[in-house]
């Protein structure tokens, strides 16, 4: 008997919830499949269906928040004025920070902000190499510093309180960048 789409994506979605409720208090090691299947109100045999353990979990969360990030179409990521994806990636940002000011936190997932960096760096450099840039170890030293500084300066955004709103954010990492790293990268064009 075949299970019907929309009810296991419901049933994976209440579980990765309820893991959720628990990873934003406390550490991954002391969450367990008991709790998880508890407050989502299923039984353990139907969490194993899905998910081999808590780390799995954690993982396909990660996984779908990264695909996310590489289905944004090039373009979005890059203008042809501006090669650093600013405002493409304070929206992302925005749309998912339940969970990205989390992972990226203090309490998050260390291999989750290489692993963000990893996806979108090859996509930045292709574009920037379209662009003009020359390819090479300044190239990519220069990006992983500003993709570096871009999510650490969104993580920090996310736990302010009197924050600036996404405009406004948008507006001064685009001074920022074109001052500074971005500026770099254009003096890299031949």
């Amino acid at each position: 008997m075949k299970k019907n789409p929309a009810i296991t994506a419901q049933t994976r979605q209440n579980l990765t919830d309820a893991f959720w409720q628990f990873y934003i208090t406390k550490r991954i090691e002391k969450i367990t499949i008991k709790e998880i299947t508890k407050k989502a109100g299923y039984n353990r045999s139907t969490f194993y269906e899905y998910f081999t353990d808590v780390y799995d979990v954690l993982e396909q969360l990660e996984n779908n928040l990264i695909s996310k990030l590489q289905e944004m179409p090039m373009q979005q990521l890059s203008s042809s004025g501006d090669p650093f994806p600013l405002e493409a990636l304070v929206r992302l940002y925005s749309d998912h920070s339940q969970y990205l000011a989390v992972l990226l936190g203090d309490h998050g997932d260390p291999a989750f902000q290489r692993r963000i960096k990893a996806s979108i760096k090859p996509l930045m450099k292709e574009t920037l190499v379209v662009q003009g840039a020359k390819d090479g170890i300044e190239l990519d030293y220069t990006l992983e510093y500003a993709l570096s500084a871009m999510i650490g300066i969104l993580s920090y955004w996310f736990n302010q309180e009197n924050a600036p709103s996404i405009e406004d954010l948008t507006a001064l990492l685009g001074e920022l960048s074109s001052d500074g790293v971005i500026g770099k990268l254009m003096g890299l064009r031949e």
